[in-house]
């Protein structure tokens, strides 16, 4: 990990809309901090979600006991499950009362590789050689996977708050400059699907699709 100084993002820094949320959030860290270390990420693909104008969004039918996080403070995790078989992880934005929100996509390991192998369930083979680029984008290039390699569970992350300093799950900066940003329409969904609102870090080898 770079060694600057970490910086915790404030929740000013998600009191925005989620476009601006989205691609602010790229080249910044998504950090688990664990009784045996840390483990990183660099946010390196992000999707914006709008909220009740926005028919892909969870907060498109309104608020619901489900969905309530997208709608309170900002800067807390809004967990989901889906496909019977993985987590989602987003972060809310815009003010209290508001719904909108960023699903993370994809994330470039930083630190905690080797734990990060091992909650993924990475053939002990292929976890030989985990320096491999093919063996370091099976950790966290997707929604699912970056979920699976932090830990990341709706009944232990939900409503978290990701811009507290006492919190195990945190988003930081870490002065990275980026490279050049791409916008692309969000994948994997059907409604509102031409939308250009997943963003990703140009170039970069561990986002989740083209």
């Amino acid at each position: 990990m770079n060694r600057s100084p970490l910086t915790l993002l404030q929740p000013a820094f998600f009191d925005r809309d989620p476009r601006r949320v989205a691609r602010a959030l790229l080249g910044k860290l998504l950090i688990r901090k664990t009784a045996d270390g840390v483990l990183a990420g660099r946010i390196v693909e992000t999707e914006a979600y709008l909220g009740e104008g926005d028919a892909a969004a969870h907060a498109a039918a309104g608020r619901t006991t489900r969905n309530s996080v997208l709608f309170g403070p900002p800067g807390h995790a809004y967990v989901y499950f889906i496909y019977g078989n993985h987590y989602c992880l987003n972060v809310s934005c815009l003010p209290d009362g508001v719904p909108g929100c960023v699903l993370f996509r994809a994330l470039e390991p930083i630190e905690g590789i080797e734990a990060m192998v091992k909650a993924r369930g990475i053939e002990a083979h292929e976890a030989a050689d985990f320096g491999q680029i093919s063996v370091l984008r099976k950790i966290a290039s997707g929604p699912g996977r970056l979920c699976e390699a932090l830990g990341i569970t709706r009944k232990r992350d939900n409503g978290k708050s990701l811009v507290n300093p006492k919190s195990d799950l945190q988003i930081v900066d870490d002065g990275y400059r980026l490279p050049r940003i791409a916008v692309t329409p969000r994948i994997g969904i059907t409604k509102s699907a031409g939308e250009p609102l997943r963003y990703v870090v140009a170039g970069n080898r561990f986002v989740s699709g083209r």
